[in-house]
């Protein structure tokens, strides 16, 4: 059910979680937490930004929904780099080999990967398959086993 890169990234680093079925018109946040009654405060969303380097670089940020990825302060600073904005839909895409709506921090090329503080305060989260038609449930600690995992004050309140 999940992406087959994103499952066997996250079985080799010796994760438990639950894989959520997802219908594939509802996986963005909004809708998914709306037909299947989850809270804001566990789904996230991966957000890549582009640092404005030449070539570009990038770095990938997890944050919970009810929250905003504050770009031009918080992870500015975070990053010690002024120069940022969001990664363009099909940037994304190219960049992860997955699809939107299904974004996860899981099976990502080498890059910096900060998670929001407050994504680490939830009991479980839910974050993306890789794909449009899956989810998965973990405990938020448990992305402390990625490489390049940067725990910040990077969002501000929706």
């Amino acid at each position: 059910m999940l992406d087959s890169r994103v499952k066997q990234h996250i079985d080799s680093l010796g994760i438990d979680y639950e894989p959520l079925v997802c219908e594939e018109h509802l996986a963005d946040t909004a809708q998914f937490c709306e037909h299947y009654g989850i809270s804001p405060q566990e789904a996230c969303n991966a957000i890549l930004v582009a640092m404005k380097t030449n070539p570009r670089t990038y770095v990938a940020c997890l944050v919970r929904a009810d929250t905003k990825l504050d770009v031009n302060h918080k992870l500015s600073d975070a990053v010690n780099f002024k120069r940022l904005s969001f990664a363009s839909g099909e940037e994304t895409a190219s960049l992860t080999g997955q699809l939107i709506g299904g974004v996860t921090i899981f099976a990502l090329p080498e890059m910096p990967i900060y998670i929001d503080e407050r994504v680490m305060q939830q009991p479980r989260i839910i974050v993306g398959g890789g794909n449009r038609t899956s989810k998965i449930r973990l405990d938020p600690h448990a992305l402390e086993k990625l490489p390049n995992v940067k725990v910040a004050d990077i969002a501000i309140p929706r």
